[in-house]
C-alpha cells in the first residue's frame, strides 16, 4: 500500500533484495515529484542501507513501513519494523563485505537515530537538509581568475604529465538501477 498526501509518504513491504529497488525507485520518483532532486542519492542509499538491515537482521518476519516526510527545510526517511533489538554501529574490520551501513547512514546525513516503537519493534531515520548552505560570495580582491578547460567525453582520457599514468577520466557506472 502506497499512500501521498501532500508532503508524505509511505510504502509498506516485505524487505526482501527485489523490493529494496521497488522502494528505492519509489523514493527518488516521489522526492523528483518534490522538486528535491538534489537529495535523491542520499536518501536512496540510507533507505537502501536501511532496508538491508532489516532483511538482514530483522525478526520474525521483514514487513516493514517506509515513511519520507517533507517538514519546513528538512526530509526525514525512516524505516519501522517488527524486531524490538536496537542496531548498534560497529566497526567493520578492513576486508569485511557487511557492517558499514549504519556508520554510512551517519556520515551522510545530518543525524539519524533509532526509538523503540511500541511493544515490539522500532523505528530507525535519518534527516537531510533540503536547503544548500548559503555561501557568501569572496571579495573582488581575494578572486583568482581559474582557467576554464574544454570538457572531455568519455573515451577522451589523456596521459599524465609523467606519460606513465592515464589521466582522469569521468566515472561510469555499470550497474542499472
Amino acid at each position: 500500500m502506497i499512500s501521498y498526501p501532500s508532503r508524505h509518504c509511505t510504502v509498506e513491504l516485505q524487505a526482501l533484495p527485489s523490493r529494496i529497488g521497488q522502494v528505492r525507485r519509489i523514493v527518488s520518483a516521489q522526492l523528483r515529484y518534490w522538486h528535491l532532486d538534489p537529495l535523491i542519492d542520499r536518501a536512496s542509499l540510507g533507505v537502501t542501507e536501511l532496508l538491508s538491515n532489516v532483511h538482514r537482521h530483522a525478526q520474525p518476519d521483514k514487513t516493514c513501513t517506509v515513511e519520507i516526510e517533507l517538514l519546513l527545510d528538512r526530509l526525514t526517511v525512516s524505516v519501522r519494523d517488527g524486531d524490538p533489538r536496537m542496531p548498534v554501529i560497529d566497526e567493520a574490520e578492513p576486508l569485511a563485505t557487511c557492517g558499514r551501513g549504519l556508520a554510512m547512514v551517519a556520515a551522510m546525513s545530518e543525524s539519524w537515530g533509532v526509538r523503540p516503537d511500541g511493544e515490539s519493534g522500532k523505528v530507525v531515520w535519518f534527516t537531510l537538509p533540503t536547503s544548500a548552505p548559503v555561501v557568501t560570495s569572496p571579495s573582488l580582491r581575494s578572486r583568482r581568475t581559474v582557467q576554464e578547460k574544454p570538457a572531455r567525453r568519455f573515451a577522451e582520457v589523456g596521459v599524465s604529465a609523467d606519460g606513465l599514468r592515464p589521466d582522469h577520466a569521468p566515472a561510469r557506472s555499470a550497474v542499472a538501477g
